[in-house]
């Protein structure tokens, strides 16, 4: 399964919806994480707040592919992303790995994957070295084997997703 999240509506049809899905987070009723590790400790693997995102987050960890589209705001990515990546910790467990001498997280029956991160609003070229190096980051504890990061106006972003999703429909 290939997943697109983001975090504002896209105008875009989906061919095939049961290999392509689409999620607009900002949509979607999803709290913050409150920093409880209920997660790893009381529901292992479940988030205890009972909220939409409880729905999102299995759906990352099955994806063979993932396309976030996000804002980028002070060289990150924006809230209802950031919210939604903060919530997907129940994909790892507490137990730590070594990972070419850094410490990271094992996955928790997550698949790997290829992501694609389209990220808009950048107001400059130090703001998007910043968001590349917190995706190349995130990769290493997110279970990525690939990663690419492609940068686009807010007025051009539903077009470039629109041109990956065409990409993933003809394979």
């Amino acid at each position: 399964m290939k997943l697109i999240l983001s975090d504002r509506h896209l105008d875009l049809t989906v061919n095939d919806p049961l290999r392509i899905k689409l999620i607009d987070l900002s949509a979607l009723n999803i709290h913050n994480c409150v920093g409880c590790f209920g997660c790893w400790t009381k529901t292992p693997g479940r988030c205890v707040i009972r909220d939409d995102a409880v729905k999102v987050y299995p759906l990352i960890a099955q994806s063979d592919a993932v396309l976030y589209v996000s804002r980028i705001k002070y060289g990150g990515y924006d809230t209802v992303m950031k919210t939604m990546l903060e919530r997907s910790i129940p994909v790892q467990q507490a137990f730590i790995r070594l990972l070419d001498g850094e410490t990271h997280h094992i996955q928790r029956a997550v698949t790997a994957k290829q992501a694609l991160i389209v990220g808009y609003g950048a107001h400059s070229q130090e703001e998007q070295a910043l968001f590349l190096r917190l995706a190349a980051r995130n990769a290493r504890n997110m279970n990525f084997n690939h990663v690419q990061v492609l940068f686009s106006t807010e007025e051009e972003v539903t077009d470039l997703v629109r041109s990956e999703v065409a990409k993933w429909e003809a394979f």
